[in-house]
């Protein structure tokens, strides 16, 4: 950053000469209740899913723009925490937010743009998929599914809720991916088969899985037999925890395995299917998992 806020704009160092750019929002009420989540649990969140976004193109986030609008009686305690939730979340990554903009509105609403730096490298697209290619996942999915049904449930209190409130992102692992041989990547929000499906369409290929090969982490099944819920529809269909979906060829998928291991935390992994010719779209080669396939943003 060579500008910071408090100007008409910040002005952020882009050593590649290419900017990668993603925006989200999180609306009160449809991804978030303030009676789930404290203000630094949503702050992390808003972070979290934009700097995911930008590491999925095989960039590295360089800086945060946040918007905020919001009722005029909202507690300014709040946006303090917020603002915290924020800052370390960005922290993660020594990302810095440089500005933004606030607004009054019937509704609470976060907005975040997020600026990355491809450094050099080729920008992983979606369109990059070809038969032959395995798809792995890295990072955990199904939590934040599983801690929204928790909720839900009335079962704040459980552990698993706070995957729904804060995911826990592997930002790491997104580079690695990249770094080994991604033909195509995306970072998992809307749940897995619904973005692996933006990958099939955007390649023009079929992605075939196996529900016997969805990751199954104890926690999970064990919160799953609690609700009477089988467990693959969470890893499925559930989103929000922000893992990296990948294609890859058989090598580059092993030379993956190597390089997250030389990570400080452990990142879960797994082959979850492969790529074929045939009409673009996503499908299982086995049961398919109960439940919608995704987070439908208008349903």
């Amino acid at each position: 950053m060579l500008i910071g806020p408090g100007d008409d704009a910040a002005v952020v160092r882009v050593s590649d000469g290419r900017v990668v750019v993603s925006t989200d929002l999180l609306v009160e009420g449809q991804h978030f209740r303030r009676d789930w989540s404290t203000a630094y649990d949503v702050g992390r969140k808003a972070a979290a899913q934009n700097l995911a976004d930008i590491l999925a193109m095989g960039a590295v986030p360089t800086a945060l723009v946040v918007g905020l609008a919001a009722p005029a009686d909202l507690e300014v305690g709040w946006v303090d925490g917020l603002t915290d939730g924020l800052r370390d979340e960005c922290a993660r990554l020594r990302v810095s937010v440089v500005g933004g903009d606030l607004s009054a509105a019937d509704v609470l609403v976060v907005a975040v743009t997020a600026l990355g730096d491809l450094r050099g490298r080729t920008a992983v697209t979606r369109a990059g998929a070809k038969p032959g290619d395995v798809v792995v996942v890295a990072g955990r999915l199904g939590f934040a599914a599983a801690g929204l049904a928790l909720l839900s449930a009335g079962r704040s209190d459980h552990p698993l809720a706070d995957a729904h409130r804060v995911p826990d992102v592997a930002y790491d692992a997104a580079l690695r991916l990249a770094e080994a041989g991604a033909t195509a990547m995306v970072d998992v929000s809307d749940g897995l088969v619904a973005d692996l499906g933006h990958i099939a369409i955007a390649s023009g290929v079929r992605i075939e899985l196996a529900s016997d090969d969805l990751p199954l982490p104890p926690e999970l099944v064990e919160a799953a037999l609690a609700l009477g819920v089988d467990p693959r529809s969470w890893v499925a269909g559930g989103g929000e925890d922000h893992a990296f979906a990948a294609t890859m060829r058989s090598d580059a998928a092993l030379r993956a395995v190597t390089l997250l291991a030389d990570l400080d935390a452990p990142v879960p992994f797994a082959q979850v299917g492969r790529v074929v010719t045939g009409d673009p779209g996503v499908v299982f080669v086995d049961e398919t998992p109960a439940g919608p396939s995704g987070h439908q943003h208008f349903a």
